[in-house]
């Protein structure tokens, strides 16, 4: 089964930052899941290329804007293998396979009576490459992401008829109600569209770095419409020798809320303006938050995430971006939280719930896995909750899911503690007590560990493929969540999947 998962292209005109890296962990979580239940994944990356704001940097600077985006492109490129992003293409919108591809589809667009020309005059935000509607101008006509003056900018564009759709559109959020996850986005994207849907511009005339509308070359192509047919045009490129357009459409969006209007009412209106299927699912994440504020390339506040992964490394990252900010809500991150989960939940509660499992085993039993049967209390607690899992994350509840196999780590601790196998093993040693007991307790240990590491995987791929390598069971498949699926029969040596001296100086943003 095909499935296709994206985050946000992300804009050129500076250097990638936490909240980029925040989207691209989401999406490799959802990728890396749907591997594991032995779906064709096609996870898609890149960067958003044309449009006024690189043109006024690469001006500033003096160079060409194409110089510009191939300066800036590679360092977001780069960032996926240091968070372990497992995308299987990066798509670059100066790329002239996607421009073509642009040219092509918005041709059929117009060609099904969608464009037309006209005047246009609105209020413009010059960093988001936006006009405004009344809704969304801030007050002191200034936009609400950015806190700019908006800019009165009049000139004559080709449009897309928006306003066509505003029925179709209505019905898509009925029939679907889960379409926009999570709800509170859902509601946003739906008032704006029963507050009366307006012809948008398509192309523009006041600059020239962007996708030439073939049938009026004094225009390009809307930065925003480029942009969103990425998702389309890169499934016809993305993998060597195979065109995806039908087998992975549609896709899964993943995406930051101050993109909502485009991802949920544009790009929808615009395929079916085309005669295509939506998108699956649209996940909208939240704003990550620093001293109260957006973290943002304008404000200047945002956190290094080479310089995290550097000090805590890439599995630590990711966890704590998904355990701080509950996906979907804004969140504060700092590197202090980031310290303190580190040692709390990743070096105590797992990593040294996996240790010391492991090394019991070794110590009591030679290293061989007692062939016993499982805890009954234990096999309830893990009861069902692979498909439990899979149903949250196909919902987008990606820190609800987490939080859920996060209750069986520290269930499992308890049980520890619970059991005190080192007492058992005394009284066993000392003939006060049968090996049963003891059997019992290190097997449900093993499994219960093993199985957590399948469930952890796509927020920790690095620790948990360490840890089922230790434990002689490297297969990930999304079946071994299941107790008594693939319990080894001996284990090898493993060190600390997160040792504590990487938290010990704290690094500063």
């Amino acid at each position: 089964m095909g499935y296709s998962v994206t985050t946000p292209i992300f804009y050129v005109n500076a250097a990638p930052h936490l909240g980029h890296a925040y989207s691209t962990i989401v999406a490799d979580v959802l990728a890396r899941h749907h591997r594991q239940r032995g779906d064709d994944v096609f996870f898609l990356t890149g960067t958003d290329e044309h449009g006024e704001p690189v043109a006024n940097v690469a001006a500033e600077r003096g160079i060409t804007p194409q110089e510009l985006v191939d300066e800036n492109a590679p360092r977001f490129e780069a960032m996926g293998p240091v968070l372990e992003s497992s995308n299987d293409f990066f798509v670059r919108t100066s790329d002239p396979r996607h421009k073509t591809a642009v040219q092509e589809f918005l041709t059929q667009v117009k060609d099904n009576g969608y464009v037309y020309e006209g005047q246009y005059e609105g209020w413009y935000c010059p960093k988001c490459a936006d006009f405004k509607t009344d809704q969304e101008i801030a007050e002191g006509n200034t936009c609400p992401i950015h806190g700019i003056a908006l800019i009165r900018e009049s000139e004559n564009n080709w449009f897309f008829k928006l306003s066509a759709f505003q029925e179709q559109l209505e019905q898509l959020y009925a029939d679907r109600p889960d379409w926009v996850v999570p709800q509170s986005r859902r509601n946003e994207a739906l008032a704006f569209i029963k507050g009366g849907l307006q012809d948008v511009s398509l192309s523009r005339n006041a600059i020239t770095w962007g996708v030439e509308v073939p049938w009026d070359p004094e225009h390009v192509f809307y930065v925003w419409w480029d942009a969103l047919l990425n998702y389309r045009t890169a499934l016809k490129f993305g993998r060597e020798g195979s065109d995806l357009t039908e087998s992975h459409w549609p896709p899964t969006h993943v995406i930051g809320k101050d993109i909502l209007k485009f991802h949920t009412i544009y790009w929808p209106a615009l395929l079916m303006a085309a005669g295509l299927e939506v998108p699956k699912r649209v996940m909208v994440g939240g704003f990550l938050l620093v001293d109260g504020a957006k973290m943002s390339k304008s404000k200047g506040n945002v956190l290094d995430p080479f310089a995290a992964i550097e000090q805590f490394g890439a599995d630590a990252v990711r966890f704590y971006l998904l355990r701080e900010v509950a996906f979907g809500q804004d969140g504060s991150v700092s590197f202090e939280g980031l310290k303190l989960r580190y040692e709390s939940e990743l070096a105590n509660d797992f990593g040294n719930l996996a240790s010391r499992s492991l090394a019991m085993v070794r110590r009591y039993r030679d290293g061989r896995v007692p062939d016993a049967a499982l805890d009954p209390e234990i096999a309830a607690a893990f009861d069902g909750l692979g498909d439990a899992v899979a149903r949250q994350l196909d919902e987008g509840q990606i820190s609800q899911a987490l939080e859920t196999i996060w209750e069986r780590v520290r269930r499992l601790n308890r049980f520890v503690e619970e059991r005190a196998p080192w007492t058992l093993a005394k009284a066993e040693k000392n003939d006060a007590a049968s090996p049963e007991a003891l059997d019992v307790v290190l097997h449900t240990l093993v499994e219960g560990v093993r199985a957590l590491g399948v469930l952890l995987h796509p927020w920790l791929p690095t620790s948990t493929e360490t840890l089922l390598d230790a434990l002689g069971c490297p297969d990930l498949a999304w079946s071994g969540t299941t107790l008594g699926s693939g319990t080894p029969t001996t284990v090898g040596e493993l060190a600390p999947l997160f040792p504590k001296d990487r938290a010990e100086s704290s690094a500063t943003a």
